[in-house]
């Protein structure tokens, strides 16, 4: 067994040994690596001898940035040559090209570990082992499991799963027979192969010949280990002793840096096809010629592609039993991953939706990117014709908004769980507003953009209208979007969004949690709507703060904790400004690591409605249930305290 800490191998390409011993064949997005037992090795015992039995144990490991799609595939080969300097990656495997794939000048055998579907290579699935000789074209193949000992019932394994696994390979120079096995790392070896196959090597391979592996990916990034390995002649391959073994880094999957979509593979599929038979040179000037006509957006940034087909059967077929609710964007769908088994959220944008192909974009580029507790997860998107398709992960306990609003079985929030969330959106956008790599303004923050996970932790969703902003840029002016009620006086006069803009509307949310009233009420006695934060001054300044609490709470409530929330809403939804905390202080006033400064409550407008009319904005259009300056609609404005 050859160990590789230490370890006497040939690299190639962008492999490493790691300092925990662990070997890395690849580490980015179209790369190609290889490592070799640097002494080639005589298969025949005489130069026009038989190729001899052999056998193979190793134990590797597959982590892809996304749980449903990796790309491409790693292998152990035997080769006549350590020099692949003319193979190509990705679908290739680091192995052969467009040229000489197929050829049996090759003298190459493998074994491939494949994670992506090719159908120009004819691949039955992606996620498979194959034989090779000389091509990508595999001889045989199966997909990646393997026979229960006692039943001999067939268990699937996810060669990405990113889970250590040990793979033997054994050939016998007497009957032929070429057997490949697959089991989990823990598990005894099964003793039924997962693929066999009669072959005859001695027509494939040169003497002498290296053995190694090779790793490949295409516009995903996957990342391919060897743990550990052994091979014997005319012998069984020693048993590995799996005790020993570096450990595959944690934590690894969707925490990494920006990549190009899933959209690419279809279409680079189709470049393969154009470009077989001609030169390198020719491809890649296709692929230049290709990444000009593609968006930017798509080229950069995102999560991974979903069919269509695979979300229609997902939601049923989009039927309304599945529908979890339908607001001015559209609709949005429950549904199960028919692979997986794993529960999203669908959400299908309407075509007379305001959020259009520029929300659409800017939310994939913005959330598909983000990593945090408190912010919900875009797993991933659908482009169908005009249809603009997102997917989240499944949030069980729904929106905050209907555990505050809805009438019915709803159960009532407490006020730990309340201020829970509290707690959990702020943290949230002190990431997106200092900790990320850009400064994220949310421009949407309210109760129904608030989801509740199984542990009714508080995570901020709905990035359609967020706007990237680098560190220390100037702020620049937009157009005005958002909910109304949730807008800062100075954003609809100067129309620039800001982080303190994004303070204002988290203000008016802390009021919204802590009081269970909606922002805007329209059914005062006088017919005029007012807002909840004039509301909740007037009582302050009547010193009946307390009144404002939802009466649900049945006075259940820590009168200190509901104190500094309700001031520290007023203090967020400040007309000026300036007079408003940054996220960070707001985290130090709610963890009690900064005090709560005193303001008069006379310093605070009484009529902030009669501020937004005077910014240009009439009372009067907050009548119409549908009307939003974007996303946000006013069709859950109604009811009242």
């Amino acid at each position: 067994m050859f160990g590789f800490g230490g370890a006497n191998l040939t690299l190639d390409g962008v492999a490493v040994v790691r300092p925990d011993g662990l070997l890395q064949l690849t580490n980015s997005t179209d790369v190609k690596g290889y490592a070799f037992y640097p002494t080639p090795l005589h298969f025949r015992k005489s130069p026009t001898g038989k190729v001899q039995s052999f056998s193979v144990s190793l134990v590797f490991g597959i982590q892809s940035d996304f749980t449903d799609v990796s790309v491409d595939g790693m292998s152990f080969f035997v080769a006549p040559s350590k020099n692949f300097s003319s193979a190509f990656a990705n679908h290739f495997l680091g192995l052969f090209n467009d040229q000489n794939d197929g050829s049996s000048r090759n003298h190459i055998f493998a074994v491939e570990l494949d994670t992506f579907q090719n159908s120009e290579l004819n691949d039955i699935d992606n996620n498979h082992v194959g034989f090779d000789i000389n091509s990508l074209f595999s001889i045989k193949s199966h997909s990646a499991g393997f026979y229960d000992d006692k039943t001999n019932m067939f268990t699937n394994l996810t060669l990405s799963s990113g889970e250590p696994m040990q793979l033997w390979v054994d050939y016998n120079e007497e009957t032929l027979q070429l057997n490949a096995t697959l089991s989990p790392l823990n598990a005894n070896r099964p003793l039924r192969p997962l693929i066999s196959s009669n072959v005859n090597l001695s027509n494939v391979l040169e003497e002498p010949s290296y053995i190694g592996f090779s790793g490949a990916t295409g516009p995903l990034n996957t990342l391919y280990y060897v743990l550990g390995w052994s091979f014997g002649m005319n012998s069984p391959a020693p048993a590995i002793n799996i005790t020993n073994l570096p450990k595959l880094p944690q934590n690894h999957r969707r925490k990494s840096r920006p990549m190009v979509l899933e959209i690419t593979l279809p279409v680079a599929t189709g470049l393969f096809v154009l470009v077989v038979g001609t030169t390198t040179v020719l491809l890649i000037r296709s692929r230049l010629r290709y990444a000009e006509v593609r968006e930017d957006w798509e080229a950069e940034f995102g999560p991974h592609r979903f069919s269509y087909k695979d979300l229609y059967q997902a939601t049923e077929g989009f039927k309304n039993k599945n529908l979890l609710g339908t607001g001015g964007f559209g609709k949005v769908y429950k549904g199960v991953l028919p692979k997986s088994k794993l529960d999203i959220a669908v959400k299908k944008v309407s075509h007379e939706s305001r959020q259009g192909m520029k929300e659409f974009i800017t939310e994939v580029v913005t959330i598909g990117r983000l990593r945090h507790r408190n912010l919900v997860q875009l797993l991933g998107y659908c482009r169908r014709k005009d249809e603009l398709i997102l997917v989240y992960d499944y949030m069980t306990n729904g929106s905050l908004d209907k555990y505050l609003h809805s009438e019915g079985d709803m159960p009532v929030l407490d006020w730990t769980q309340r201020f829970h969330i509290i707690k959990g959106v702020a943290c949230g956008l002190l990431y997106l507003h200092e900790k990320w790599e850009k400064i994220v303004i949310h421009r949407d923050i309210k109760a129904s953009n608030v989801l509740l996970d199984t542990d009714m932790n508080g995570r901020l969703g709905d990035f359609g209208l967020a706007r990237l902003y680098d560190h220390g840029s100037d702020l620049q002016t937009t157009h005005v979007v958002g909910t109304m009620g949730y807008l800062a006086p100075e954003l609809l006069r100067t129309g620039k969004s800001s982080t303190l803009t994004d303070v204002f509307a988290y203000g008016a949310f802390l009021l919204e949690v802590t009081c269970g009233q909606r922002i805007i009420n329209q059914n005062n006695t006088d017919d005029n709507p007012c807002l909840l934060v004039d509301w909740v001054i007037e009582h302050w300044q009547n010193a009946s703060l307390i009144q404002t609490v939802d009466r649900r709470l049945q006075g259940n409530y820590n009168n200190d904790e509901v104190n500094l929330v309700l001031k520290l809403g007023l203090l967020c939804s400040h007309p000026l400004s300036t007079s408003r905390p940054s996220i960070r202080q707001v985290m130090q006033y709610l963890d009690g690591d900064m005090t709560l400064p005193e303001i008069a409550p006379t310093r605070l407008s009484t009529n902030m409605l009669s501020m937004i009319q005077h910014e240009g904005f009439r009372p009067s259009i907050l009548s119409y249930p549908d009307l939003t300056t974007s996303v946000g609609t006013f069709s859950d404005v109604s009811g009242g305290r």
